[in-house]
């Protein structure tokens, strides 16, 4: 049975926060991975290249010391495994997964806030303080994004949970009871 390239992100990444948490090394190894995270989008295609059976052996050998140069310890291992698994297209997926295990072992929550108008530093603060206790975090990270389309109000979508406080969809709403 092949895996596809989400299932096998989710592993390698649950695996590698597994051990970052045995370790002690979670906050080193999130480090690591935001560093390689910026190589990725600096190299769209180096995941590619990696993980290419066209290409020689060792043309991938020596790419890969240069990206291993940078890194120590476990997360140079994770790389030569992730590599000799021939997953190196699946890396950000992996860095994904860590970093959604990371971010609720810290209890941070992350997500956006869709508002009709951009909110104020204090307005800000104060929805990721509603947000984090509303949902069950210590605290939250919105980006705050504009929809003029929402009329008012605001939309909160953060790890994988909508709470729709939108003038549009009240109006909706009032529409329906109306239609019935």
């Amino acid at each position: 049975m092949k895996l596809d390239k989400y299932t096998v992100g989710k592993r390698y990444g649950k695996a590698l926060f597994e051990l970052a948490i045995e370790k002690q090394e979670a906050d080193s190894i999130y480090q690591d991975l935001l560093k390689l995270r910026e190589i990725y989008q600096e190299v769209p295609d180096l995941g590619d290249i990696l993980s290419d059976v066209r290409l020689e052996p060792y043309e991938k050998d020596e790419i890969m010391k240069q990206l291993v140069s940078g890194f120590t310890g476990t997360t140079e291992n994770f790389l030569y495994v992730v590599y000799n698994y021939s997953r190196m297209n699946d890396l950000l997926l992996m860095i994904d997964e860590y970093e959604r295990r990371y971010d609720e072992h810290k209890s941070l929550l992350l997500g956006t806030a869709l508002t009709a108008v951009p909110l104020t530093k204090e307005q800000h603060q104060l929805m990721e303080e509603k947000a984090a206790k509303l949902l069950g975090y210590e605290q939250a990270n919105l980006i705050n994004l504009i929809d003029p389309e929402i009329v008012g109000g605001v939309i909160i979508e953060a790890n994988y949970k909508v709470i729709d406080g939108s003038i549009h969809k009240q109006l909706e709403r009032i529409q329906e009871l109306l239609l019935k």
